[in-house]
């Protein structure tokens, strides 16, 4: 399960979506997380689910590896779904017991909870599968800069972000190997109790907390010695511009916001 997390990883490939400007790509993908938030019915998540399914058949990631990742998030989910159900109060009782009760209201927003969580889930990890690491940076660090008037330092906030992102896969990664070595020595982290289990953990986030602190000093060593000293004097290889198919996915994002609005109003 440690592998099967997407968000941050990147699958290369030549398809068109992948040569989108990250700029473009960043509001593509802010755009779609609001609407997601913005509809409430299934109609507008039917609408949301095939706009995302059409970037995903672009993209020429498999759908395979797509949804692998949300092996990760099963336990909330289910966690979500549990609660919504028992908690939500309503007109309709479907099943009643005790103090349990289980509403025909309660139903439905369990299930707009996980279609909204599982499509916001995949629609980011879409953004890291077809952006590399540097895109992003450049691209978050653009779209910040109007903030810069006001003292916000964006591009240190932007480079955060990007290695925050890109050290994702080396964690987990590095966690699947301490977890192997450490049943390879014995340890058992699937018998017992919750507290047990807790407890258990702690071989491997010891080492991991160390391992992590290593890299980063690693990095940061690695930084200083070529001078890097922030966003101060420094220029750029490939300047970022807007061709033909940026502005035509930027056409294509303004049909898409229209047509949400059209479902949150008629719908």
């Amino acid at each position: 399960m440690i592998r099967d997390i997407t968000i941050g990883q990147y699958y290369p490939s030549n398809s068109i979506l992948h040569k989108l400007d990250s700029r473009v790509k960043l509001i593509a993908t802010l755009v779609f997380i609001i609407s997601l938030f913005v509809v409430n019915n299934f109609i507008g998540y039917g609408f949301a689910f095939l706009c995302l399914a059409i970037l995903i058949y672009i993209s020429k990631v498999p759908v395979k590896f797509m949804l692998r990742g949300l092996k990760s998030i099963v336990f909330i989910i289910i966690f979500t779904l549990i609660l919504n159900l028992f908690v939500t109060d309503g007109e309709t009782v479907l099943f009643s017991f005790g103090i349990i009760r289980i509403t025909l209201e309660g139903v439905l927003l369990a299930i707009k909870i996980c279609i909204r969580l599982i499509m916001l889930i995949v629609g980011s990890s879409l953004l890291t599968l077809t952006t590399t690491p540097i895109e992003l940076t450049n691209g978050i660090e653009r779209g910040l800069v109007p903030l810069k008037k006001i003292g916000v330092p964006a591009h240190e906030i932007a480079m955060m972000m990007t290695i925050a992102l890109r050290f994702i896969p080396t964690l987990l990664d590095e966690t699947d190997k301490i977890i192997k070595a450490q049943q390879a020595r014995g340890a058992d982290f699937e018998t017992g109790n919750f507290l047990n289990r807790a407890k258990n953990l702690i071989p491997i986030l010891v080492p991991l907390f160390v391992s992590s602190f290593r890299r980063a000093e690693e990095l940061a060593t690695a930084m200083e010695a070529r001078c890097y000293s922030g966003s101060e004097n420094r220029t750029k290889l490939n300047v970022m511009k807007y061709n033909k198919r940026d502005f035509k996915a930027l056409f294509f994002i303004i049909l898409y916001i229209v047509g949400i609005v059209l479902i949150k109003i008629f719908v």
